[in-house]
C-alpha cells in the first residue's frame, strides 16, 4: 500500500517523480483502510540526511500490506549541523516530544557518523539512549541501522563494538541461518548485502546475550539479529536500505578525501562492487588524481556517469521482502491506539507466539 504524504516533505515528491505510489490526505482520508505510523529517528550527517530519508521511505512504501503507511521522521540533539540541514529538520521534522504524545506502532534508527572511540562518548549518546527507554516501552518493534544496532546492543546489553582491522566495505553474500522465523520467511536464502562500518558486534556476543541471528556472512559477520523475545528490536549491522549508488558516492567522498590530503592513501575499492570496467575507468581517475594532486591541479569531474550502468543492485529485492514481513507482523499485533504498543492478548515478551517452554520453537 502506499506512503500517505501528511506533510509537506521534500522527499515525497521526490519519491512521485520515480513512480512511487503516494497518496494525499485527502485521497487517503477516503478509504477506508488502518494506517500505521512508523517514526524514523535520522541521525545521519548533514549530506546524507535526505538521502537516506528517501531509503527508508522507499522500502517502507514498498511493502504490499493492507495499510497506509504515515512515516514521521525526527532526529535528536548532539548532532553537528549545518544551516541548510538545520532548516529543513525545522521545516520538516518532528519533535521527539511530538513523538512520543502521538505514539508510532514502529520505529526505524538510522545508522550515524562517530568521532569517539567509545559510542558513550558521542555528545547524541544521552538523546539516543532516551530514545531507546521511550521505544522499547511504547513501539511494537524498533528496527536498528548499523551503527543504531552497535548503540543499542551496548546500551541494552553491555556489548560494545570491536575495531576492525580495516573497513568492512562492499557487497557480501549472505545465507540464513534461520529459515523459520517469521521475519525472513519467503526471501531467498542466500543474498547480498552492503556494508560499510569499521566496528562490528560479533554473532557469538550476541547470541550470549540471547538474541537470535538470523542472517549472517563468512566474510562480513552478522547482518540481521533479533532480540530474545523474537520481534521487539531488529537489528541490521548491514545496509539493506542502500541505493545501488550509495556505495559509489562513499568511494568518491573517499576519493575526495584523499585529493584533500585528509586521508593519507588511496581509497580501495569496496569489494565485489565494481564490475572490470568501472575498475578501469576508476584506475584512469586515480592516476589523473595523484598527478593533480603532486601539481596542485585541479580535478576534472568524477567520472560518475561513465560508471552507473556497471552498477548492479543485488540486495533491493530481499530488502523489501524483509521490510514487507516486519510491517506485516507490527499491523497484526499493534494497538489500533498507536501510543500502546499491543493489542489486547498480545504478551510483550513473546509477541509473535515463537517462544514455547523457554525456547524457541
Amino acid at each position: 500500500m502506499p506512503l500517505v504524504a501528511h506533510t509537506p516533505l521534500p522527499t515525497f515528491q521526490r519519491l512521485a517523480e520515480e513512480g512511487e505510489d503516494i497518496l494525499n490526505p485527502d485521497r487517503a482520508s477516503h478509504q477506508h483502510i488502518r494506517e500505521l505510523h512508523i517514526g524514523l529517528l535520522n541521525i545521519m550527517p548533514d549530506a546524507a540526511l535526505e538521502a537516506t530519508e528517501r531509503q527508508f521511505f522507499r522500502l517502507v512504501g514498498a511493502c504490499n500490506q493492507i495499510a497506509q503507511f504515515h512515516v514521521h521522521p525526527f532526529t535528536i540533539n548532539g548532532l553537528e549541523r549545518g544551516t541548510t540541514a538545520k532548516e529543513h529538520i525545522k521545516a520538516f521534522y518532528e519533535s521527539f516530544d511530538t513523538i512520543k504524545r502521538d505514539g508510532l506502532d514502529a520505529l526505524i534508527i538510522s545508522g550515524a557518523n562517530v568521532t569517539h572511540s567509545h559510542l558513550s562518548d558521542e555528545d547524541f549518546w544521552q538523546p539516543l539512549t532516551e530514545v531507546f527507554d521511550w521505544a522499547k516501552q511504547n513501539v511494537t518493534s524498533i528496527m536498528c541501522s548499523c551503527l543504531a544496532t552497535h548503540a543499542m546492543i551496548e546500551y541494552c546489553y553491555g556489548i560494545e563494538r570491536t575495531p576492525q582491522a580495516s573497513k568492512r566495505w562492499g557487497v557480501f553474500s549472505h545465507k540464513v541461518l534461520d529459515r523459520n522465523h517469521p521475519l525472513v520467511a519467503e526471501i531467498n536464502t542466500r543474498f547480498d548485502v552492503p556494508h560499510s562500518r569499521f566496528n562490528e558486534i560479533f554473532q557469538k556476543d550476541m547470541e550470549q546475550k540471547g538474541l537470535t541471528v538470523l542472517v549472517a556472512s563468512q566474510q562480513a559477520g552478522v547482518h540481521l539479529a533479533v532480540s530474545a523475545d523474537g520481534f521487539r528490536v531488529v537489528f541490521f549491522q548491514g545496509h539493506p536500505e542502500y541505493d545501488d549508488i550509495s556505495l559509489l558516492k562513499e568511494y568518491k567522498r573517499e576519493v575526495m578525501r584523499f585529493y584533500h590530503n585528509e586521508r593519507n592513501d588511496y581509497p580501495p575499492y569496496p569489494e565485489n562492487y565494481f564490475d572490470d570496467e568501472a575498475k578501469q575507468v576508476l584506475s584512469d581517475y586515480k592516476k589523473h588524481v595523484e598527478q593533480a594532486k603532486t601539481c596542485k591541479q585541479p580535478l576534472n569531474a568524477f567520472p560518475e556517469h561513465a560508471i552507473l550502468d556497471h552498477l548492479d543492485n543485488t540486495w533491493k529485492d530481499t530488502a523489501k521482502a524483509i521490510f514487507n514481513n516486519w510491517l506485516g507482523k507490527v499491523y497484526q499485533i499493534t494497538n489500533q491506539d498507536r501510543r500502546l504498543p499491543f493489542m489486547k492478548g498480545i504478551n510483550p515478551n513473546n509477541p509473535l507466539g515463537l517462544i514455547a517452554l523457554g525456547r524457541r520453537l
